[in-house]
Parts: structure tokens; C-alpha cells; sequence
């Protein structure tokens, strides 16, 4: 027992946590090592040398850099449309009671909930049949359809927090919506918001499965790394994009994770 009252783990399960970490997190420490070894077309352990030269090549990409700034601009639109969606339809089902409220619920969460390519088929069809070319919107629709659900449960969680008697005592102190939406509500769910917008812009960024089905002949960046998969041409360069790819999806996730590890520290919670 700890000197704070509270009891250890046992070392059988701190070894198998580490163990389950490592199984995780190794292959993708080897792709950093990789983005660095000299061999150009093969995989070798360990790597005959180290060189820099392979983030030159990378930033000298012209495609590269196209890759990368339409992956930003369908990341970017897709989690300003679903901050908005998600936090509408969070509000209307966690504040309202209403008939089928628990089956809309059902279907906000549902596209995350199925598989990738089932939601691609189903986009791809639906665009086909309204005779919609393929575009970066439809990339961005694509990604917005599961982006919201992120937004919503986030957003849902944290009104379901967030006393009700807040907004009557806003109101009953002569407060109108606006000014009970910006001094009561928004300070309350802010930071559920902000995490929620950092983890579609995650999942948006790095997605590949409804991409493939909804982009065209345009790539994004995970396209793109897919696709120079096939071709074994300066495999360290693929490395080096998923290494700027792991990090950019890493901040967020970790942004998201550090607002809303105190969620339930928030005013009215718990009443």
C-alpha cells in the first residue's frame, strides 16, 4: 500500500500493461526509424545506416505538399461542419424529450458505428444516383458524416453535465438566449467542444476507407501514402509522411484527452 492510502498494482499487471504498449506502440516507433535509413527500396533490421536526406526529398514533393493541403482543407471543413451539426442535435437530445429522441440518438452514432467501406458503398451510391461529380466536397461530406458523432458525444456528455437549473436561473434573471447561450451555456461546454473538434479533425485527417470511395482522382495524404505502398520507389519518403501523419494526429488526441480528463468538474455538475 502506497503512503496515500491507495493500494498498488501488482507487477504481474504492470508487466503485461507494458507489454500491451509495446505490442501497440512499436511498430510505430519503427516507421520514425525507417523514415531515417539510408536503404532505399527495402526493409532492413537493423537499418545499414542514418541519413537526413530523406526530409529534403520529402519537402521537395510538390505532390506531397498537394496531398498534404487538401487532407487540411477536407479536415478543416469537415470538423467546422460537424461542430455545428453535433452540437445542435446534442443539444436537442440531451435538453428535449420527445418521442424517438433515443432512436435519432441511435442514428447520429450509427455511421461510426459501421464498417468504413459500408458507409463508402452507401456515399458512393448516393452520390452516383444524384449525378454528384466527385469533388473535395464529397470528400468533406464523406468525412462529416462520421465526424459529427465525435462532436455529439462529446458535446451530448457534457450538456448531460451541465445543470439544467443554469439556463432557468439565466433566464429568470432576465437574460435572453443569446446571453444565456454566451455567458452560461458555451463557457459550460466550450472545452467538450474543443476536444470534440480536435478528435474529428483527427479522424478526418488520417482516414483512408471513405476517402477511397467518395475522392475521385484526387488523394489526400493517407491516399497518397497508400498508394506509394504499391510502388517500392523511396519507401523512406512514405516514412517520412507517416511520420508527419502519427504527429498530427497525435496532437489533437492529446489536446482532447488533457480538456476533458476534468469534465466532471463543471458548474451545476453532479446537481
Amino acid at each position: 500500500m502506497r503512503s496515500d492510502g491507495n493500494i498498488g498494482a501488482p507487477i504481474g499487471l504492470k508487466i503485461a500493461a507494458g507489454a500491451g504498449l509495446l505490442f501497440l506502440h512499436l511498430p510505430i516507433l519503427l516507421i520514425f526509424v525507417y523514415a531515417f535509413t539510408t536503404e532505399e527500396r527495402s526493409y532492413q533490421w537493423p537499418p545499414p545506416g542514418l541519413t537526413t536526406k530523406w526530409l529534403a526529398v520529402t519537402w521537395n514533393r510538390p505532390d506531397i505538399w498537394e496531398a498534404l493541403s487538401l487532407s487540411l482543407k477536407v479536415a478543416t471543413v469537415s470538423t467546422a461542419i460537424a461542430l455545428v451539426l453535433g452540437t445542435l442535435c446534442a443539444a436537442a437530445v440531451s435538453r428535449t424529450r420527445f418521442f424517438g429522441r433515443e432512436t435519432i440518438s441511435l442514428m447520429v452514432i450509427l455511421p461510426i458505428a459501421l464498417p468504413g467501406i459500408v458507409t463508402g458503398i452507401a456515399l458512393r451510391s448516393a452520390f452516383n444516383l444524384s449525378d454528384i461529380p466527385f469533388s473535395t466536397w464529397t470528400i468533406i461530406l464523406g468525412h462529416a458524416t462520421f465526424c459529427v458523432v465525435v462532436v455529439y458525444n462529446n458535446a451530448v456528455a457534457r450538456f448531460r453535465r451541465t445543470s439544467a437549473s443554469l439556463v432557468e436561473a439565466s433566464m429568470d434573471l432576465g437574460a435572453d438566449g443569446f446571453q444565456t447561450l454566451r455567458y452560461v451555456i458555451m463557457p459550460n461546454i466550450a472545452t467538450a467542444l474543443l476536444a470534440g473538434g480536435m478528435l474529428a479533425f483527427a479522424l478526418s485527417f488520417d482516414e483512408v476507407i471513405v476517402t477511397t470511395f467518395t475522392a475521385g482522382q484526387q488523394q489526400t495524404l493517407p491516399i497518397w501514402m497508400l498508394e506509394e505502398l504499391v510502388r517500392p520507389r523511396q519507401r523512406p519518403v512514405t516514412n517520412v509522411v507517416a511520420m508527419v501523419v502519427v504527429l498530427v494526429t497525435f496532437l489533437p488526441i492529446l489536446g482532447a484527452f488533457y480538456l476533458t480528463r476534468d469534465g466532471d468538474q463543471i458548474a451545476g455538475g453532479g446537481k
